[in-house]
């Protein structure tokens, strides 16, 4: 068993089995992704969609993808043919563009709102108040082709107690929101803090270094 298979079973035992593990690949190669898939994993997130698409063309088609990183509008139209979950939406523009392209493909795309919960530059999202002005819009609510089903958030690299609050933050939005729309999804941390993310109720994590090393 490689290094690979060995740290994501020792992670795996420490993360409750209604929680789901999404492992992050980018930039890891074929051989890699091919090691977890071997043991049972079938979700993989991308941040690029080139890299994203090259993959998904070379490696079995009952992987589930997610995007997790930001995405050009006319990129769209390369992933909404096979992606499983777009977890970076922001835009009303996007979610129209996604629902156009994949009533064109007959499928239902689900996506996640990205909120924005720390004041790193590095970390995008919208505010809560835009994100409830996106669900209530009313030429959303009239798509049957896209779902919003939860939402993402990134915590900051700061001390326990902020990322704590942050990671609250969220979750009381996805309560809220779970009661309003039905989400299900709560998708939060990552490997520096998937164990604080699953106190505060993460439904998703996201895991990168701490399998790949």
């Amino acid at each position: 068993m490689s290094s690979i298979e060995n740290r994501f079973f020792t992670v795996k035992k420490l993360i409750p089995k209604n929680i789901k593990i999404l492992v992050v690949s980018k930039n890891q190669d074929i051989t890699s992704i091919k090691k977890l898939y071997q043991i049972g994993h079938r979700d993989f997130g991308e941040n690029y969609v080139q890299e994203m698409v090259v993959k998904y063309q070379k490696l079995p088609k009952d992987i589930r993808w997610h995007m997790i990183g930001q995405i050009q509008r006319n990129k769209l139209k390369y992933i909404v043919p096979f992606i499983y979950l777009i977890h970076s939406v922001q835009k009303i523009k996007q979610i129209k563009i996604i629902n156009n392209l994949a009533l064109k493909y007959n499928r239902i795309v689900n996506c996640l709102l990205q909120i924005k919960i720390c004041d790193e530059k590095s970390k995008s999202g919208i505010s809560n108040q835009e994100a409830y002005d996106i669900l209530k819009d009313e030429t959303y609510q009239l798509m049957r082709n896209i779902k919003i089903i939860g939402i993402m958030g990134m915590a900051s690299f700061q001390e326990l107690s902020k990322v704590q609050n942050e990671f609250l933050y969220l979750r009381n939005i996805y309560q809220e929101y779970k009661k309003k729309y039905g989400h299900h999804v709560l998708s939060m941390g990552m490997s520096r803090d998937y164990l604080i993310a699953i106190k505060y109720g993460s439904t998703m994590v996201r895991l990168g270094s701490s399998i790949f090393g």
